[in-house]
C-alpha cells in the first residue's frame, strides 16, 4: 500500500488542484491548440503534482527526493510558459482568467522553491520499524 503522506503536502494540494483546472480551461481552448499548447500545457501542469508524488515516495533518499522535486519545479515553469503563450496568440482571450492562474502559478513556484530548500537543509529520511534480533534461517 502506498504511503499517501504527499495529499498533507500544500505544494501537492495546490499543483494537483491547478493541474485540474487548467485541465478543464484546456478543454475550451480553439480546437487547432487542442493537439498543440492544450496538450503541452496539460502535460505540464499533470507532471508537477505527478513529480512531487513520485519524489515524496522516494523520501527515503535525499537525492532521489530532491531530484523529482526540482523536476517538479522545471515543469512549474514550462506550464508558465505554455500559459503565457497561449494568451499572447490569442488562443486564451479571458485575461482576467489568464492573470489569476498566472498567480495562481508563481505562488505555487514559491512554494514549491521554499518546500527544495526545506528539504534541502533539513531532510531526515522516515523512520521506520526495524526488527532487531537474529536473522531468520530454514
Amino acid at each position: 500500500m502506498i504511503d499517501e503522506g504527499y495529499k498533507k503536502l500544500e505544494v501537492y494540494q495546490m499543483a494537483h488542484r491547478l493541474a485540474v483546472e487548467v485541465h478543464q480551461i484546456s478543454l475550451g481552448l480553439p480546437k487547432h491548440e487542442m493537439y498543440e499548447q492544450g496538450s503541452q500545457i496539460r502535460r505540464s501542469s499533470k507532471s508537477v503534482s505527478a513529480q512531487i508524488v513520485e519524489g515524496y515516495c522516494l523520501r527515503k533518499h535525499k537525492n532521489e527526493f530532491l531530484l523529482y522535486l526540482n523536476r517538479a519545479y522545471a515543469s512549474a515553469g514550462e506550464r508558465i510558459e505554455h500559459l503565457e503563450l497561449l494568451f499572447e496568440t490569442k488562443s486564451l482571450t479571458d485575461e482576467v482568467l489568464y492573470l489569476r492562474i498566472r498567480n495562481d502559478y508563481e505562488q505555487s513556484c514559491g512554494k514549491l522553491f521554499r518546500f527544495i530548500q526545506a528539504v534541502n537543509e533539513g531532510h531526515e529520511p522516515p523512520r521506520y520499524l526495524k526488527e532487531d534480533g537474529p536473522t531468520y534461517a530454514a
